[in-house]
């Protein structure tokens, strides 16, 4: 990297293309941005497009601490089939011509609103004893899954044609969404796969500030750093812990920070819980660490557990 350019540091919002894992778009970031330290949050399957959020530099050490967000997903469903994978790729189980009327479809779909559970499928990344779900589907090995509960809060569907509707989802983390055309298919009686998948949010991140690799790679190595988001911006949805200069040398140094001491009379205990998670920006660094809010002898404290700013 020329000198002239600083080190990639903060988020990078990909509206991710199809027909590539999450790892090809973090390989094609490495080489963009000239750096190993790339990682991302939200894995999306290759048949899916849209936000993957890229983290670079020491953003790329939050992923660890990013509390659960909730998804926007645009998906298609199609009727009156069942594959192995859940979706239009998977080797085809079974095909029915029986396809319920549109209120029917409708009626059904609405039952999936709210806490429901849903048993994750084998082709995914998750984990039974060390092996990975998709490395024991690919040999034909089934085994037994727990369901997870999950919140759907909105689920708008639209008709396209006899076999096949557009959901609108808003959903929890953690919610697979080939899985969710599946159920509704069981339950319709007629079968469901997933035929297309587009995640237009990602928490607070959304397609409107999303780039594609086309843009990026027609860009100057200045003009891509330009496109990345500061890491506080992962932690959005947090409180900020404002600190003046003496007590933001203290927490740089690692020390815990006595809320009682930097607030003095305008302390409230009731506004703080023990694991909390806030950000710490100091007078001079502006934000420079996550902060967990930890019980003390004198009340709680806030102690740095993660620093992004060196």
């Amino acid at each position: 990297m020329s000198e002239t350019v600083r080190e990639p540091d903060g988020i990078l919002i990909l509206d991710k293309p199809a027909g590539m894992t999450s790892h090809d778009c973090v390989a094609i970031m490495r080489r963009l941005f000239h750096t190993r330290k790339v990682g991302h949050t939200g894995t999306l399957d290759p048949m899916a497009t849209g936000v993957l959020p890229i983290l670079l530099g020491r953003a790329a050490k939050a992923a660890e601490y990013l509390v659960a967000e909730d998804k926007h997903y645009i998906a298609g469903l199609r009727l009156g089939l069942t594959t192995d994978t859940e979706d239009i790729t998977g080797a085809v189980l079974t095909e029915s011509s029986a396809i319920p009327d549109e209120d029917a479809v409708q009626e059904t779909v609405k039952t999936f609103v709210g806490e429901i559970d849903q048993i994750p499928p084998m082709y995914s990344a998750l984990k039974v004893d060390g092996q990975k779900l998709y490395d024991l589907a690919r040999q034909g090995i089934t085994v037994e899954r727990k369901a997870r509960r999950i919140t759907v809060s909105s689920l708008g569907c639209e008709k396209q044609d006899a076999r096949t509707y557009t959901l609108d989802v808003r959903c929890s983390k953690g919610t697979y969404i080939r899985t969710l055309c599946a159920d509704i298919g069981a339950k319709l009686g007629c079968g469901g796969v997933m035929c297309a998948l587009r995640r237009a949010g990602s928490g607070n991140f959304t397609l409107d500030g999303a780039y594609t690799i086309e843009a990026l790679e027609a860009m100057t190595d200045e003009e891509r750093l330009a496109c990345l988001l500061p890491t506080e911006a992962l932690f959005s949805d947090l409180e900020r812990l404002e600190l003046p200069a003496f007590y933001e040398r203290l927490a740089d140094n690692g020390q815990p920070i006595h809320l009682k001491k930097l607030y003095r009379g305008k302390y409230d205990e009731s506004r703080y819980t023990p694991g909390q998670r806030m950000t710490v920006c100091g007078e001079n660094k502006g934000f420079f660490a996550l902060g967990e809010v930890q019980s003390g002898e004198d009340g709680f404290v806030v102690k740095p557990i993660k620093k992004f700013v060196l």
